[in-house]
This record gives C-alpha cells, structure tokens and sequence, in this order.
C-alpha cells in the first residue's frame, strides 16, 4: 500500500499545480487522476512483483456414487414422467411437439438427482433407465423406410438438358467473343 499513497500524494500535488495555473484543465487533470487511480488497483493484483500460484486448483474430493439411491431417484424421475404422458394421448406419443416439455422435466431431473447423489451424468445407470422409457413409449415410432422414387420422365428430362445447353451456349459465346476480340478491346 506505501507505493499507492506516494501515487495518490503525487496526483494530488499535480492537481493543486494545474488547477492554480488554469481553472479548466482541473477537471480534466482529476479525471485523469481517477482514471490513474483505478488502473493501478486494478493492475494491483497482476503486477509481475506479486506472487502467484500457477498451479492448478486441487479437485474437492468427491463422494462416491450412490448407486442404490440413484436408481430410487431416477425411479421418481421416471414415475413423474410417465403421469405425465398419462396426460397426452398415445397418438401423439411419436410427435416431439406434443411432449417435448415432459421429455425435457424428466432428462432434467434424472441429471439433477444424479448430482444429488454424486453420479455423474450420465451414467450407465441412468442411460439404461432412459432406454427402458424410450422403449415402452417411442418403439412404435419407427419411420417407414423411404423408397426413392425416380422423378416423372418429362421432369428427368428437363433437368438433364438445361445444363447441357446452358453449357453449350457458354461455349458458343466464348468462341464468338474469341473472334471479335479485334473490336471488343
């Protein structure tokens, strides 16, 4: 702190100069006197004097996953979930929109009780429970494989000649602008 007194002492003095010599530039000497001022306590903690640590932050130790309990929770994540497409008619089971909200509560608690416990997610615990909803609500949700048809022949037609003559006036205009290149330049 003695070197941040010297420094506000000094800018005081260069003040009570400035503002005896002309009225205008001691506004302007103050400012720049703050403006000093709050560089250097902000510069304060990273000046290259200071000592610091480099090394990383040692990890809280973590508890060990509660794998019994998890499961429970998940169980509550799962029941809540399944009241709540209760509530939506299987129909729209395979139309996202109709139960995103749902889907996303349920992932949200199963990530938030995974934490509660100290799991990781997600985890191998978590990941089999989810697949065991997906399958007992989305396995009839298959897309029917698409069969890919050829357009109509008119439209395959089309769509092969218009590059070949687009290609083939390219040239013929290349070639005739290569002949008149006499009165062009």
């Amino acid at each position: 702190m003695p070197n941040l007194s010297v420094f506000t002492q000094f800018i005081k003095l260069k003040e009570e100069m400035q503002c005896q010599t002309s009225p205008c530039g001691c506004a302007d000497l103050t400012l720049k006197g703050i403006l000093l001022l709050v560089n250097a306590w902000m510069m304060r903690g990273l000046s290259a004097t200071d000592s610091f640590n480099i090394e990383p932050t040692p990890s809280r130790p973590r508890k060990a996953c509660n794998e019994s309990r998890l499961q429970w929770e998940v169980e509550v994540c799962g029941e809540d979930f399944k009241r709540d497409m209760g509530h939506i008619d299987p129909h729209y089971w395979c139309n996202l929109t109709h139960f995103i909200s749902e889907y996303h509560i349920f992932t949200l608690c199963t990530e938030t009780k995974s934490h509660i416990v100290s799991c990781y997610w997600p985890n191998p615990l978590v990941e089999s429970y989810i697949i065991r909803i997906h399958k007992h609500f989305f396995s009839n949700c298959t897309m029917d494989q698409v069969v890919w048809l050829d357009p109509p022949d008119d439209t395959l037609t089309i769509l092969i000649l218009i590059p070949v003559f687009l290609t083939l006036a390219m040239i013929a205009l290349v070639v005739w602008c290569s002949k008149r290149s006499d009165i062009l330049a």
